[in-house]
C-alpha cells in the first residue's frame, strides 16, 4: 500500500520505519526543515522496546541509549534528600534513556533514502479520504497517518479535536555539557508545587528538569537563575546539574495535555497516532512509549492487510488503542496532581502515602503500565 505520514516525531518515524520494513510505500511529509527536533532526554520503558522490537528498531535504540538507571537507587526523595521510596529493581531494570536527537537519529537513518521529505507541511481531507496536499500538490495514497504533535492541525480539520489542557505547571529541561557526579542516584524529588529529576544518558551526561506551579504563559527575565534560584536549597547534586548547564541550552515549556480523549482515533482512511492522538502529561514517562506502542500496532496490523480491507483493519485498531491510551492519559494527569501538590498538608499526606507504599503494590502498578495489548 502506499502510505503518507504526516509529521516526523518519535510515533511518525516508527510507523514509517516499521511499515516500510513491512514492504508498504511511505512517504514522511515533516513542517519542518530540520529533521533533529529541539529536545532533552526521555525514558522509555520495558513496553517501549517490546514494540520497537515488533517494528526492527529495538536494538539500534538499545545501542544508542543507556540503561545504566537499572543500576542505580532510584525512586522519589524530598528536597532535603530523604528518599521517601525506592523503585525496586523489577521496575527500574528495564528502564532506558536516550536523548531525544539520538533517538531521532536512529529512527531517521532506519528509513530509505527519499523518504522522509523536510520543510513539507502536509493536510489531510476532513472526510478522512486517503488524500493529502503537500507543497500545493494534492496526492492520493491508500492511507494516511497523521502524526504532527500535540498542536496538530490536522487533528482539527478531521474534527477529532477535544482542544488542550494546561497542567498547571512549567518545566525546564536540560543536558549538562560536562560530567556531574549523580553519586549512583536517580529519580524525583518532590516539593510543594515543584520537582526536580535526574535521569543519567549516555557518555556520562545527565537529563535534568524542573517543574513548577505557576499560570500559564509566565516568563523570567532570566530564565536560568530563575530555575537556580527555584531549586537553590534542595539537596545536592541538584546545583550541580544546573550549573553544568549552559544557560543557551535550556529550555522551558509550559505542560499540556489533550482536554478529553479524542471520540475516535480513525477517520475514513485517516489515521491519528502519538501526541496528536493522546498527548499526555510526562508524569508516567509514556509519552513516547505511546506512540511508539500506536506504530507497533499499526504496523502489525497492516502486514498482510489489503487495501480492501484497511476499514475494518483500522476499526481494529481504534478497538485495541483507545482504551490503552486513554487510561494512561487520565492515569498521567491524576499522578501530576499528586505529584505537584503545593497545599502543606496534601503535600504532606502525599509523602507519607510514598513512604507506606510497598515495593510489592509499586511492582504491580509498573506492571500494569507497561503491559500492553500486543496486537495479534
Amino acid at each position: 500500500m502506499r502510505i503518507a505520514v504526516i509529521g516526523a516525531g518519535i510515533a511518525g518515524l516508527v510507523a514509517a520505519a516499521g511499515l516500510q520494513k513491512a514492504g508498504h510505500e511511505v512517504t514522511v511529509h515533516e513542517r519542518s526543515s530540520n529533521p533533529h527536533p529541539v529536545g532533552a532526554g526521555l525514558t522509555l520503558f520495558g513496553n517501549s522496546f517490546e514494540a520497537l522490537d515488533l517494528v526492527g528498531l529495538g536494538d539500534a535504540v538499545r545501542d544508542a541509549s543507556t540503561g545504566t538507571i537499572g543500576s542505580m537507587r532510584a525512586g522519589q526523595r524530598t528536597p532535603s534528600g530523604r528518599w521517601m521510596t525506592t523503585a525496586p529493581p523489577a521496575t527500574s531494570g528495564a528502564v532506558r534513556s536516550i536523548h531525544r536527537s539520538d533517538l531521532h537519529r536512529v529512527l531517521i537513518d532506519s528509513l530509505r533514502t527519499g523518504t522522509l521529505r523536510l520543510g513539507s507541511p502536509a493536510t489531510v481531507s476532513a472526510d478522512g479520504t486517503p488524500r493529502i496536499v503537500a507543497a500545493g500538490q494534492s496526492e492520493d495514497v491508500d492511507l494516511v497517518i497523521v502524526a504532527d504533535g500535540i498542536h496538530s492541525p490536522n487533528r482539527r480539520i478531521l474534527g477529532l479535536d477535544t482542544g488542550l489542557h494546561y497542567a498547571g505547571y512549567t518545566a525546564w529541561r536540560g543536558v549538562t555539557g560536562a560530567p556531574v557526579d549523580i553519586h549512583h542516584e536517580a529519580g524525583e524529588t518532590w516539593g510543594r508545587g515543584q520537582i526536580f529529576g535526574i535521569v543519567p544518558l549516555p557518555d556520562h551526561r545527565i537529563y535534568w528538569f524542573g517543574t513548577l506551579n505557576c499560570p500559564a504563559g509566565s516568563t523570567f527575565p532570566d530564565e536560568h537563575a530563575e530555575v537556580r534560584r527555584r531549586f537553590a536549597d534542595w539537596h545536592p547534586p541538584i546545583q550541580e546539574c544546573i550549573e553544568a548547564t549552559p544557560p543557551d541550552a535550556l529550555l522551558r515549556h509550559d505542560v499540556y495535555d489533550l482536554a478529553a480523549p479524542l471520540p475516535s482515533l480513525v477517520k475514513g482512511r485517516t489515521v491519528v497516532i502519538g501526541d496528536a492522538a493522546h498527548a499526555m502529561t510526562p508524569n508516567l514517562g509514556q509519552g513516547a512509549g505511546q506512540g511508539i506502542e500506536d506504530a507497533a500496532t499499526l504496523t502489525v496490523l497492516l502486514r498482510d492487510a489489503s487495501p480492501d480491507a484497511l476499514e475494518s483493519t483500522l476499526f481494529t485498531y481504534d478497538e485495541l488503542r483507545r482504551p490503552r491510551t486513554t487510561s494512561v492519559m487520565r492515569g498521567s494527569r491524576t499522578a501530576g496532581r499528586v505529584a505537584q501538590a503545593s497545599n502543606p498538608l496534601l503535600a504532606g499526606l502525599r509523602d507519607g502515602a510514598l513512604r507506606l507504599t510497598p515495593a510489592r503494590a509499586l511492582t504491580v502498578a509498573n506492571n500494569r503500565l507497561v503491559n500492553w495489548p500486543r496486537p495479534a
